[in-house]
């Protein structure tokens, strides 16, 4: 059954669990001839990875990969590129607790409910550590998308009650996104999110919050009219992760209270533009149609706070017994600094797979 892949022309494959052995990430339609080796995957798995900051689970993994296959003398070869990760720092006893019980907030039950049986180490097929693949696949995207002028770029715009200050999300650099463990490219308002998180974390709670991505120079004209709009494609990339519970892009929820005549985004002609076409604003975050304009990509997410917590909770076991179950091992207290490049990721698989199928349909580069 499908489930555990992504993409049509550009397909991401992941496989393992937690607490297993590791983690298999498998890229098929990557072109050939691109160089590529691990030290091109190490920037964004280093963001992605645990241990990072006090504001971040403390688990100790090395995340580093080894590439099996796909390449030949420094280049893509064509053929599926393979990559393998080992856990080295799995604390499974964590978890003896809960092998009957349903942790508030996990898909503890829900697994239950479709397969019968569940691995609970750490979540298992659920854990958010399955990411690490996908940010390692979004690396190999990001080399790609590099050559035809494409950069993607996520941060934090908020952490509970405490909202970023972000005049021009074009402008906003990773550099600036990792001037501090938050990454929030606005010094005041992380400061402020850091303290959030750590008394969240004091009093064994967590904390939720929303992050923004942008993607710029993509060129007007990916995407498909009906079913695989891109604005559909980049909803269902970034829903897919972990804890993400909300997607928007442009204004978003906004337009709900807007007047046509005041969120229509009109054309211009633009000298700076190889296409000649642009719009003055930029409300419809960069699809029309579920097609890209040619303005830069922009959306949020939400992510809710990490369900596990080391408070007591009342739930209940396999058996439909009640129950008060502390929920153990080592978790971030907000998912929202390490989302980043995850949420990253997403968005630039999905970006090089539609420039593969642009490709593909009209033969533009």
């Amino acid at each position: 059954m499908a489930g555990s892949t992504w993409g049509l022309l550009f397909k991401v494959t992941t496989a393992g669990v937690s607490h297993g052995p590791g983690y298999l990430c498998i890229i098929d339609g990557c072109p050939s001839g691109m160089p590529l080796n691990t030290e091109d995957l190490l920037p964004d798995l280093k963001r992605r990875k645990p241990g990072q900051s006090k504001y971040t689970t403390q688990r100790q993994e090395d995340d580093s990969p080894e590439i099996i296959s796909g390449v030949y003398a420094g280049k893509t070869d064509g053929t599926p590129i393979g990559l393998l990760f080992r856990n080295n720092d799995q604390r499974s006893f964590d978890y003896d607790s809960i092998n009957t019980s349903y942790r508030p907030g996990h898909a503890d039950f829900t697994f239950d409910a479709k397969y019968g049986f569940r691995d609970p180490r750490g979540g298992g097929r659920s854990s958010a550590r399955e990411t690490i693949c996908r940010v390692a696949a979004g690396a190999v995207a990001r080399k790609l998308l590099s050559f035809v002028g494409i950069s993607v770029v996520g941060y934090v715009t908020r952490v509970g009650e405490v909202e970023a200050h972000v005049p021009d999300p074009v402008m906003v650099t990773q550099a600036m996104v990792e001037s501090n463990p938050i990454r929030c490219p606005d010094p005041v308002a992380a400061d402020a999110m850091a303290e959030q998180i750590d008394s969240a974390r004091k009093s064994l709670d967590s904390i939720g919050g929303i992050a923004e991505i942008v993607a710029v120079g993509v060129p007007p004209g990916w995407g498909e009219p009906v079913f695989d709009k891109l604005k559909a494609d980049l909803a269902k990339a970034l829903m897919s992760l972990p804890a993400v519970v909300g997607f928007e892009y442009g204004a978003g929820f906004a337009t709900a209270k807007a007047k046509g005549s005041q969120n229509n985004d009109h054309f211009e002609v633009r000298q700076d533009r190889t296409w000649g076409l642009g719009t003055k604003s930029n409300r419809h975050g960069g699809i029309l149609g579920g097609i890209s304009s040619g303005e830069p990509l922009i959306m949020r997410v939400a992510l809710k706070p990490t369900s596990s917590i080391p408070q007591p909770q009342p739930s209940v076991n396999r058996n439909r017994q009640p129950i008060e179950l502390v929920t153990k091992g080592r978790h971030d207290p907000c998912l929202l600094p390490r989302f980043v490049p995850m949420g990253e990721a997403m968005v630039m698989l999905t970006l090089v797979d539609h420039w593969l199928r642009h490709r593909a349909v009209t033969g533009i580069f």
